[in-house]
């Protein structure tokens, strides 16, 4: 299995690292990197996650770590990285359908 991050995905990581960095620039880095570790956990087993409750789809799946929620799409070969938001949002689906895109 590979690993792809959507720009909906990566611009996600890029604003929750910068918001973080207001207070600790480094603690920023480490929060990130660690979102992205656990994401590559995906790779060994892409099923792991719960099922999003919002969508009720198979597919769509999510890994929480923190307070934060990585949602991805199980594909035959391949898992997207679609979107990373705080755990206490809903995800809003237009954000899905643009990282489909």
């Amino acid at each position: 299995m590979k690993i792809f991050w959507t720009k909906e995905a990566l611009l996600r990581l890029e604003e929750t690292e910068k918001y973080i960095s207001k207070d600790n620039p480094i603690a920023a880095i480490e929060f990130v990197d660690k979102l992205i570790t656990v994401a590559e956990t995906l790779v060994d087993n892409p099923e792991k996650g719960r099922i999003v409750p919002e969508l009720s789809l198979e597919n769509i799946r999510e890994l929480l770590y923190r307070n934060y929620r990585i949602v991805y799409l199980v594909k035959k070969n391949s898992i997207d990285i679609l979107t990373v938001f705080e755990g206490h949002q809903l995800l809003k689906k237009e954000e899905i359908v643009k990282s489909k895109n």
